[in-house]
Parts: structure tokens; C-alpha cells; sequence
């Protein structure tokens, strides 16, 4: 679309509504920081704002870092929205206040996709991926930018090819303020867990970007501004593994060239452990943390929850295998799974202690519209519409006793002692079988190592002198400092600091016990 030319000029204001705080936001590590100020930059808005006709103005504010100002809403002559479910409220607040200036509003993104009715006083609503529909939005703001006297649903029909994507604007965003870098190579998911949305809205074959584009999305973050780690934010990193094996040799060339300056993670389903030929090229390429929704250690519940592939190679020795290669595993975790038992939360802490993952996302069960889950609890009368629950299923056990078993996993699972003793285990059993660089290899630049040093300092101040758990702390930094890896213990004390505060709050009935709850709490406050 980027011709412009015919369709005038315009100025579009492109608005990330806030997150409301959640396990995976780590708003708790950014006071640790040098400045970060939200997790991951959005993929999806800054993509069309990358699509939107080049003689066009575009203005991009991601509310996690400052709220859109009464200024920004009167430059505008539209606003585009997107986000998820959990954000449904703020995405119908910046409406709110874009009408306060008359200005016409269109949502688009995964919640308003999957839940039209939602969003029922926004002007346009954009339903699926970039495409037919997003053509015929900027046409009709090219035409007229008043506000449509009703709502205008525009439903893709035609997408645009992956292979075809424009790299995302990501020179519209202070880059250096995320917590981590975001890349998307692909879309969509071969598998059909009941609860996932991903094969409803993106399909079971996922489509994908040339491995050209996603280099060049990775030098434009480098120029940019990113610092540290870059998630491959796939819904599947080995949904098409041809294509992971077309697209590593040229991560690795790329590391290479750059100077292994970024470090690589992905979400992967737990069999990848099966194909060596893949993690070998992920450890060349410094991919140094997988996510994986192991969701559960239960068989029975696995195979209940239609996620067989997780038995393709046994939980335990899958874990090993991707250890071995240097890759430290996160785990997705489900508490409230039909079938789930009263002694499900102590089974669950035994296999976190067997398996020394220190990362887990335990999350209540929730039903997400276009799952098999949700039509499934809908027919047997099973969805609750509360916003005063955590969670919307009704579940096989009492619901207190599930929200209490919650609890109590998060207090024990991320006491300071045994969660530094995870990380521990991962010093000596993970991090030695990563790619092994010598000073030659990486590029360290000047920013960099001022970067580093002044986190350090705020970790040691906030943590080591001033934390209720500095001695925990300083029994694991000692070890790291003796060994000179300052930026492994910077990672690890950034991440654990966060996961030990949420685990409190959590534990104390302050959080949700679902990142996809809609339950009414305070949003992460945009300053």
C-alpha cells in the first residue's frame, strides 16, 4: 500500500493501549533497568503503520510508556487501535477519548477479530490480518475522515503474503525503552490444543516471511536501538520446520556479522527435542531460551486437552535434551484442567523441582472465543460470566480451591531460595552448552557496557544492599562475579526480581491468576 500518491495526505495516530499487570508484563524488573518501560514493542500495529500509504503522517504512542495526550488525539485526522483481550478496557478508553475529539477510530488485532460485539462504539472495526480489508480502511479515510454515521465492519478476505510484509515501523517506537525485541517470521499453528486460539484466527499452516526479511527486521531493530534479547513472538518457532531449517543459517551468518551482540528466543512445542538438526543450528545462531506450554506433567491431561505432541518425547528428558543444547526452558502451566485433583498444585511444585525450569507462567485455566474449549464448556453450560473471577470456566473442582491451590503455587515456587537455586542448577547444567564466544566473536560497544554497568549498579543497590532477600541474591551473584558473567547475572536478577514481587502480590490475592483474565484490576499505569 505504501504508494501513496492518489490517496492525499493524512495523519493517523497509532495507539498500544496499556497492559494490565500480568506475570509476562515484568513491569516489577523495570526499575532494575536503565529506563525500560514496557515488555515487548507490538508487532501488529507497527506493521500497518509500516503499510499505511508513504505521503501519509503516522504517529505511534504505546500507552505502557505514556499515555496518548489531548494534543496527540487533535493532530490526528483517524486513530488506528489494536490489541487483546485483556485489554479490552483500555482499548475502549483511548476510543472514549479520541470521540472526545471527534475523531473517527478503527480496532483492529487478535480480541477485536475473535469478539466483534466487544467493541461496539468504535467506528471501523479491521477483522483478521493485514489484507483486502485494511486497503478498503485507508481508501475510506482517504476519501473522508469524518466519523461513520454507524460501525463499519471490514473482514479480510484477501491477506497480504508474509512474504510481502513491510518491516515494522519499528523507528516510530523508543526501541531501547522495551524490555525485549520483537521479530515474526511466521503464522498460524499445525496443532489444535483446545485452548489456543492461534489455529482460529491464523490457521493450522502457517504462512511465512522470507529469512531476507527477518534479517532485515533485525538490523532495522539493531539500528534502532535494541539491547539484550529479541523474542521470536511465532506462535510456533518449528510449525513448519522445513522453513526453521531455511531460516537458521541465515540467523547464524547474522550473528556472525553483527557480532552476537542479541541474544535469541523462541515458543517452540516441546517435541522440537526430537530434531537435533534444529537445536544445533539454534545454539549457532545463540538462541539461548525456548518457550514451551508443557501445560501440564499429567499424560492423562494432555491427551484430554488435545496436546499429544507433548508425549512425542517424555516431559523429563525432553527438558534435558533442550538443556543440553543451551537452551534454558520457560514453561506455560494450567492449573483448573477438568482433569485436574485436589492434589494436582503438590504435584505440580514436585515437577518444578525435578524438571529446575526457574520460569514457569502457571495461569488459571481461561476459555478463549474460536477454541475448541470454549465450545465445548458453552455446550455443557460451563462459562461464567463474572468479572469478579479469575477465571471464566467453571471448573470440575470448587473454584476456591482452585484460585488457593494457584496461590499457593506461585508463594512456594518462587520462594527466593528455591528459585535461585533453579537458576543455579541452569548455571551449571544450561549455560555451559551455549555457543561459547571469545572476545573476538562479539561486538561490545560503548553504550552497551554503560548500559550493563548501570543496571548493575540499581541491582545492587535495590537488590543486594537494600532487598529483603540480598543474602539469597548475593550466594548466586558471588559465583557469577568470580566468573566475570556479569551479563548472566544480570539477566537472572532482572527476571527473578520480578517473578519473587509477583509471586507476593499473586500470592497475597493482588494479581490475576490468569494472564487472560478479564477481571477487573488496576492497569499498569502509563506515566
Amino acid at each position: 500500500m505504501r504508494g501513496g500518491g492518489s490517496f492525499g495526505q493524512r495523519k493517523i495516530l497509532c495507539v498500544f493501549p496499556r497492559y494490565t499487570s500480568s506475570f509476562g508484563t515484568f513491569e516489577y524488573a523495570y526499575p532494575l533497568t536503565d529506563g525500560v518501560r514496557a515488555f515487548m514493542p507490538p508487532q501488529g500495529l507497527l506493521v500497518i503503520a509500516a503499510y499505511i500509504p508513504a505521503d501519509w503522517q503516522v504517529r505511534f504512542v504505546d500507552e505502557n510508556m505514556r499515555p496518548a495526550t489531548d494534543a496527540d488525539f487533535a493532530w490526528a485526522d483517524a486513530v488506528f487501535v489494536s490489541g487483546m483481550h485483556i485489554q479490552r478496557q483500555q482499548m475502549n478508553d483511548i476510543c472514549r477519548r479520541a470521540h472526545a475529539f471527534d475523531r473517527p477510530v478503527a480496532l483492529g488485532g487478535p480480541s477485536v477479530s475473535a469478539c466483534p460485539d466487544y467493541y461496539p462504539s468504535f467506528d471501523y472495526l479491521h477483522l483478521g490480518e493485514l489484507g483486502d480489508a485494511t486497503d478498503d480502511l485507508i481508501a475510506r479515510l482517504a476519501r473522508d475522515v469524518g466519523r461513520p454515521p454507524q460501525q463499519v465492519v471490514l473482514k479480510t478476505k484477501e491477506r497480504v503474503e508474509m512474504a510481502k510484509f513491510p518491516i515494522p515501523a519499528y523507528e516510530l517506537a523508543e526501541i531501547d525503552r522495551y524490555f525485549l525485541g520483537s521479530v515474526q517470521y511466521s503464522s498460524g499453528c499445525p496443532y489444535q490444543c483446545e485452548f489456543c486460539d492461534i489455529p482460529g484466527l491464523y490457521g493450522r499452516n502457517p504462512r511465512l516471511k522470507t529469512p531476507e526479511q527477518v534479517v532485515a527486521e533485525l538490523d532495522k531493530l539493531l539500528e534502532c536501538g535494541v539491547a539484550g534479547s529479541v523474542y521470536f513472538v511465532d506462535d510456533n518457532f518449528i510449525g513448519n520446520r522445513k522453513a526453521a531449517l531455511e531460516l537458521l543459517p541465515h540467523l547464524v551468518e547474522w550473528q556472525k556479522r553483527t557480532g552476537f551482540q542479541i541474544r535469541l528466543s523462541c515458543e517452540a512445542t516441546l517435541n522440537i527435542a526430537k530434531r537435533p538438526e534444529i537445536l544445533e543450528l539454534m545454539r549457532e545462531a545463540y538462541f539461548i531460551t525456548v518457550f514451551c506450554g508443557i501445560e501440564t506433567p499429567n499424560p492423562d491431561a494432555l491427551k484430554a486437552i488435545s496436546k499429544d505432541h507433548n508425549m512425542m518425547v517424555p516431559i523429563m528428558d525432553a527438558i534435558k535434551t533442550l538443556n543440553g543444547y543451551g537452551l534454558e526452558v520457560v514453561s506455560g502451566i494450567i492449573l483448573g484442567l477438568d482433569t485436574d485433583t485436589p492434589e494436582t498444585g503438590q504435584h505440580l511444585l514436585h515437577f518444578i523441582e525435578e524438571s529446575q525450569i526457574p520460569l514457569l507462567t502457571i495461569n488459571l485455566l481461561q476459555a478463549l472465543p474460536k477454541t475448541p474449549l470454549w465450545d465445548r464448556l458453552k455446550r455443557e453450560g460451563r462459562l461464567v460470566e463474572d468479572e469478579e473471577r479469575d477465571s471464566n470456566v467453571q471448573f470440575r473442582l470448587p473454584y476456591e480451591h482452585v484460585v488457593t491451590s494457584w496461590r499457593n503455587c506461585m508463594r512456594s515456587a518462587y520462594q527466593p531460595e528455591k528459585l535461585f537455586r533453579r537458576f543455579q542448577h541452569q548455571v551449571e547444567h544450561t549455560f555451559p552448552n551455549r555457543l561459547q564466544l571469545s572476545w573476538r566473536d562479539r561486538k561490545v560497544t560503548w553504550r552497551q557496557v554503560k548500559r550493563g554497568m548501570t543496571i548493575l549498579a540499581r541491582i545492587v543497590g535495590k537488590v543486594g544492599l537494600a532487598g529483603d532477600y540480598k543474602s539469597v541474591f548475593w550466594k548466586f551473584a558471588v559465583g557469577r562475579l568470580i566468573r566475570g558473567d556479569l551479563e548472566g547475572l544480570i539477566a537472572v536478577a532482572l527476571v527473578s526480581h520480578h517473578l519473587i514481587m509477583f509471586s507476593r502480590a499473586a500470592s497475597g490475592g493482588q494479581q490475576n491468576a490468569s494472564n487472560y483474565s478479564t477481571r477487573l484490576r488496576e492497569a499498569v499505569a502509563a506515566e
